[in-house]
């Protein structure tokens, strides 16, 4: 889509920061709206009206579309740490630490929760946020599974990320409604049994 079909265009507003800090608020506002809006959708124009600024300077920096899309999917180490540690210490709830960890990766504060939407909202349309998702989370199962004993564990884990990528998904991009209406605490305590048994071939002890 060109700069010319979005008809939310509008002209700089405010006034203009140093290059340094302007570059940063085009790519905050870029990483918001791919977030929320997807890739497809999503338009220099649209960013730049976000941002402030004009899109002959969005392109200035980032010279494409594409070249800012795969600027805002940088996942943030905070993300990687949440997803990594989930599989650390003994498998007594594991299952409800992953499901924990997805839901707040995805969901929660902007800064972990928005360059992963963009990934997830983009995979659909967009063949270099689909390879990036897809490497996100072979990486995560690889490093999640690592010295854990069976030789289906990756299998497991995959099935497990699957289930609650589709969760997000289901929450998020698709809006079925008792899914966007249950709360953290109701999926964690109905979703984390069945994600243990699945990473460990048995149902967690009750506290």
């Amino acid at each position: 889509m060109t700069t010319q079909e979005d008809p939310a265009a509008g002209t700089r507003r405010g006034r203009r920061p140093g290059s340094g800090s302007t570059r940063q608020v085009v790519l905050d506002a870029a990483r918001a709206r791919f977030a929320r809006d997807g890739f497809a959708t999503t338009t220099i124009r649209r960013i730049a009206a976000d941002a402030g600024v004009d899109a002959s300077q969005v392109m200035q920096f980032f010279g494409s579309k594409d070249e800012l899309f795969a600027a805002v999917m940088a996942v943030p180490r905070s993300a990687l740490d949440r997803f990594d540690t989930a599989f650390e210490g003994p498998d007594e709830h594991l299952g409800e630490r992953v499901v924990r960890a997805y839901l707040g990766a995805w969901e929660g504060a902007a800064g972990e929760s928005e360059p992963l939407m963009a990934m997830l909202r983009g995979a659909i349309t967009n063949d270099h946020a689909s390879a990036q998702l897809r490497d996100f989370i072979q990486s995560r199962l690889v490093h999640g599974t690592r010295g854990r004993g069976g030789d289906d564990a990756m299998l497991r884990a995959g099935l497990a990320a699957a289930m609650l990528v589709g969760i997000v998904t289901s929450r998020q991009i698709i809006g079925v409604p008792v899914l966007v209406a249950a709360d953290t605490e109701q999926l964690v305590a109905t979703v984390a049994p069945a994600i243990h048994q699945i990473l460990v071939g048995a149902r967690p002890e009750r506290a």
